[in-house]
């Protein structure tokens, strides 16, 4: 990546570290450009563009909404309006907020256990028995779009549409950025007709499920708009799905390698959040996430001009050593684990909670059944990049 000073980066260049990140071999294993960076240029420009690695820097980003934007190229997903509450700045942000978070609290999300305990076994069911398994297709994958399904009352049935929708946004076909623009309007279309006509259905039916809730709170008499739950809805189905799948794709990969630490989730059900907690971030599989600069600023010391696009290293800040001691080890005895998986300010992840629970009923209730597993040979993960999810995951085990 070249070499670069504390400061502006030196020599360093912006669209190389980026470029350098989105490579296969990188995407899989992260760890050693992240040092590099955190050592060389933990913030570096050039025109137009500044990466963010070191995890000061990272906080100093996350925390300044007032100058480092969320609302960049709104439309970019084939959505018609800004995604709420991911692309809506203060002080707009913080009414949806108070809007949203309580629909997603911890004690919400935890009376969806018993539900998710039995998803989850049902796709055990289908493989346990054959002592080699593709987890991609078989767990990672379905699962958490089916605990979506199941949250918003959508029928299990509609899960193969919604992988589709899923993917024709996050990962849309086309040799040229405008095949693959014009497949993403389509399914952003095709994602809010589906909305609009269950939409139609809730407000004649509502239910004790979270798109009739959506549809109908009020905080101090202020309720969501029909535009604005659809600008939810298209969020969360885009978000929520892959980024649960890449982390459970991440975990698997480093638990194939590690038998003591499957032994411990076997053996320690209880020390499963914590282990949970310590997975994400280790992995951290939300490599970046973007910002631009609206006014001139200096980030750790390094200028940044408005309509910088600011570029900031998840992954990289919760390995800097500044923040965790012996930052490569995966201990979930930490006493303080402050990671960055689910971002940090007042854009932290909304379903965290959701995220949370869904990884610890996995890990639970996998190692409870299959503690002795190990990649399969020949069989070595590739991973895409800035979401580092795995395009297969064949493990082998005993029966």
């Amino acid at each position: 990546m070249g070499e670069g000073t504390h400061a502006a980066g030196g020599g360093a260049d912006a669209g190389e570290v980026v470029g350098t990140l989105f490579r296969p071999d990188v995407a899989a294993y992260p760890h050693e450009a992240y040092h590099e960076l955190l050592d060389t240029c933990p913030v570096v420009r050039s025109e137009g563009l500044a990466v963010v690695a070191s995890r000061a820097a990272v906080d100093d980003v996350l925390r300044r909404s007032d100058v480092f934007s969320s609302r960049m190229d709104a439309t970019s997903l084939g959505n018609v309006r800004p995604l709420i509450p991911l692309q809506i700045d203060p002080p707009d942000h913080v009414r949806y907020r108070r809007i949203l978070d309580p629909l997603f609290a911890p004690r919400r999300m935890a009376a969806l256990e018993e539900r998710l305990v039995a998803l989850v076994h049902d796709h055990i069911d289908r493989f346990v028995d054959a002592g080699e398994v593709d987890l991609v297709p078989a767990l990672t994958v379905p699962f958490p779009s089916e605990v979506f399904l199941t949250l918003f009352g959508l029928p299990l049935d509609d899960l193969p549409e919604f992988l589709e929708l899923k993917d024709g946004i996050i990962r849309p076909p086309g040799d040229t950025p405008e095949a693959q623009a014009a497949h993403r309007a389509r399914t952003a279309q095709r994602i809010y007709d589906y909305f609009e006509a269950t939409f139609d259905e809730r407000s004649s039916s509502p239910r004790d499920d979270l798109l009739s809730h959506l549809l109908t709170v009020e905080v101090d008499g202020e309720r969501l708009t029909r535009h604005e739950v659809l600008d939810v809805c298209f969020l969360l189905l885009i978000a929520g799905l892959d980024t649960v799948s890449a982390t459970l794709d991440c975990m698997f990969v480093l638990l194939a390698g590690r038998p003591d630490l499957r032994d411990r989730l076997a053996r320690e059900p209880d020390a499963v959040p914590a282990a949970v907690e310590e997975l994400l971030r280790h992995q951290t599989p939300v490599v970046m996430v973007p910002r631009l600069a609206v006014a001139p600023t200096t980030v750790q010391g390094v200028a940044v001009e408005p309509g910088d696009m600011v570029t900031v290293l998840l992954g990289a800040a919760d390995l800097d050593p500044t923040e965790v001691h012996d930052p490569d080890e995966v201990d979930w005895a930490r006493d303080v684990n402050r990671h960055l998986a689910f971002g940090g300010g007042i854009h932290r992840c909304l379903g965290s909670h959701l995220a949370r629970l869904e990884l610890r009923v996995v890990l639970r209730e996998f190692h409870a059944r299959i503690p002795d597993y190990a990649l399969a040979p020949a069989a070595e993960p590739v991973f895409t990049p800035a979401i580092r999810s795995a395009e297969s995951l064949r493990i082998v085990f005993p029966t």
